[in-house]
């Protein structure tokens, strides 16, 4: 029965890696569609997307078969729990690379709004979270996993600036708003990106060491504001009542 699952849970690696794989081509196809201002390299990536989607239901039910077939315990179940979650996620990411790829055929029948902005520098900081999280899969790499968490706020603040930007320059060219609005679009959707490079991270951590980081960081915090563990004894203080 163990070399079954095991068999079995080496067979999903493949499989998630091989999707991974397909995500991350198609995110940097749409990227580069919108730097280049390339509608058939956009149309690409859209096609693409069928077959990320194919694989996404592949690996997912696998996953379930191996749930139900041999009952994993231990670090093998939290593999599959991260790789159904991971997987999920993956196909998000390339959802996201199809949204990008149709507003680069958008983007492309406009003139590009001038915006003082480092857009291709914002979306290649969203870029190298998703393959520094898929490459912290590939290797169990919990350092690099909390690598890309640090990273996310980078990415939060490079958004804001974004929009704030865009939307001075819609003020000052009230004309160029359908290309402005399709840019702040594209703004939210590299900022999801980055969130989901973040979700694959912290599911890496989990899977190799049991902790979920977003729990870890409440705990902390729970302690220290002196609320964490208390009972409503404690809270409620341990005085001793008053005699009548």
């Amino acid at each position: 029965m163990a070399t079954h699952l095991q068999r079995e849970i080496e067979n999903l690696k493949k499989r998630i890696l091989g999707l991974s794989a397909l995500v991350e081509d198609n995110l940097r196809r749409a990227l580069d569609s919108i730097e280049r201002r390339d509608a058939a390299l956009a149309a690409d990536a859209v096609d693409h997307d069928f077959e990320i989607d194919l694989m996404e239901v592949d690996v997912e039910e696998e996953c379930l078969k191996t749930l139900a077939l041999y009952q994993p315990v231990a670090g093998d179940l939290r593999f599959i729990v991260a790789t159904i979650k991971i997987n999920t996620t993956l196909e998000r990411i390339g959802d996201l690379a199809v949204n990008i790829a149709e507003l680069a055929i958008l983007l492309q029948k406009s003139e590009m709004p001038v915006v003082p902005f480092d857009m291709v520098g914002f979306a290649d900081k969203a870029r190298r979270m998703v393959g520094h999280s898929l490459d912290a899969l590939v290797r169990a790499d919990t350092e690099l996993a909390r690598v890309v968490l640090a990273a996310d706020d980078e990415v939060d603040d490079l958004d804001h600036e974004y929009c704030g930007k865009l939307r001075e320059t819609l003020e000052a060219h009230p004309e160029q708003m359908d290309p402005i609005v399709h840019l702040l679009q594209l703004s939210r959707f590299i900022e999801r990106i980055a969130d989901h490079a973040t979700s694959i991270a912290e599911d890496v951590i989990y899977m190799v060491e049991g902790e979920i980081p977003r729990h870890s960081v409440k705990r902390a915090v729970a302690e220290a504001m002196g609320i964490g563990g208390s009972t409503p004894a404690t809270r409620r203080g341990s005085a001793e009542p008053r005699s009548s």
